[in-house]
């Protein structure tokens, strides 16, 4: 017998908490982004990475704050309810189930692109199916995969560094310090390089599976989000002193071509399974995300109440996770999403900004709203500034969202 208000266990420490948030962000991110980064910003590219990083620290300060106050599984939907109202929860639910849907699908494919690309469609469904029996199996399953995925990109990024910055091919002069995309290219590579570094709000949406979260959750999410941004800029200085910015641009795997360049063309296949391990660490903890929003977003019947289930044996949402997993499988046979940062990345920026919204009602004090101010200016900007077809699609979602939302309420209320 599952029941529906059954909690969710709480086995996560901080190791673990920090591995879930690198295996998010340290995926296929940093595989896909930054080509489409430099195509915007140019030379300005590493100025668009530290603008990232800063709206993400904004974001990951506030969201540490709201998740040592409310440690329940759902992330910024429960802040935004419990802070703003139901109407800013269900809308941030809203974006972040919709966008990452989308990036689920775009990571599956990315797998099937790397590993056989001519089955893409085929390997990814098997990928989605395959990962969301490792999630219905538990969260500690979930993080031991995940734990042994981070190691493998870490080794496969560090090697890319090492071979780039060490060859006859980098030239310090190619890190022009310049902004040849202008101001707008610089944030609109922010935008796309957001994308990148999204994956901590991860740690937030298990916030009910983790042990002593008032403790845990602050600590993971800076920890998790500084060893990401060290990672990041070293990959992107080795990538740039031996490309540069156009060719980065151009090329359709950057870090393998950087690598060839390099005089090391071997290490191309070892790069291309990286990426395909990337993606695949990506989607498990995208699949985690979505479904623990799903399962928030059902227990207040914003969506069918059945996904609010929690197994009586491996205390996971499994229901949230099946739904989840198919919906993820259809796309991914039927659809290329592989386009679809820009759309995700304004989903979880719109996400992030009541994020930083529920986290300016905290405290009165000046000090203490600053983090969140920027952040929220951030978040509105960067998401303004991606190209126009992602920010129509993306804006047309949270319309349908909020359609939804007045049908629902006007319906209750009959």
């Amino acid at each position: 017998m599952t029941g529906t208000g059954a909690g969710l266990r709480r086995t996560l420490g901080v190791g673990d908490a920090v591995v879930i948030g690198l295996g998010s962000m340290i995926g296929a991110g940093i595989f896909a982004a930054l080509g489409p980064a430099a195509r915007a910003a140019g030379s300005g590219l590493l100025f668009g990475l530290a603008v990232a990083a800063v709206v993400a620290y904004c974001n990951a300060t506030s969201s540490a704050r709201l998740a040592a106050l409310y440690p329940a599984s759902g992330g910024t939907y429960v802040y935004g309810r419990e802070r703003l109202g139901p109407f800013w929860g269900y809308l941030a639910g809203w974006s972040f189930v919709v966008g990452k849907t989308a990036s689920c699908a775009a990571m599956a494919l990315t797998v099937g692109a790397y590993a056989w690309p001519g089955q893409a469609h085929a390997v990814a469904v098997a990928a989605v199916v395959a990962l969301t029996a490792v999630n219905y199996g538990g969260i500690q399953k979930s993080a031991w995969l995940t734990r042994v995925i981070v190691a493998v990109v870490l080794a496969v990024l560090a090697s890319v560094v090492v071979v780039c910055l060490g060859s006859g091919a980098s030239e310090a002069g190619r890190l022009d310090a310049g902004a040849s995309g202008g101001a707008g290219g610089v944030l609109q590579a922010a935008g796309l390089l957001f994308f990148a570094f999204a994956g901590y709000a991860r740690i937030a949406t298990l916030g009910e599976e983790v042990r002593d979260p008032a403790r845990t959750i602050p600590r993971a999410i800076p920890l998790a989000l500084g060893i990401t941004l060290v990672v990041y800029a070293g990959v992107a200085v080795a990538v740039l002193s031996v490309l540069g910015a156009d060719a980065l641009g151009r090329a359709d795997a950057p870090l393998a071509e950087a690598v060839r360049v390099a005089g090391a063309p071997g290490l191309v296949p070892e790069v291309r399974a990286g990426a395909a391990v990337a993606a695949l660490g990506s989607l498990l903890a995208l699949i985690l995300g979505v479904s623990r929003t799903t399962l928030a977003m059902a227990r207040d019947r914003h969506l069918p109440g059945a996904l609010a289930a929690v197994h009586p044996r491996f205390q996971v949402p499994h229901r949230a996770e099946l739904a989840v997993g198919a919906v993820v499988a259809v796309l991914a046979a039927t659809v290329d999403v592989r386009g679809a940062i820009g759309f995700s990345s304004f989903g979880v920026l719109a996400y992030y900004a009541v994020a930083n919204a529920s986290a300016w009602t905290l405290s009165s004090a000046l000090t203490a709203r600053v983090v969140p101010v920027v952040g929220l200016i951030g978040c509105v900007v960067l998401a303004c500034a991606l190209p126009a077809v992602s920010v129509v699609a993306g804006a047309g979602v949270l319309v349908v969202g909020v359609g939804a939302y007045g049908v629902r309420k006007w319906w209750a209320g009959r």
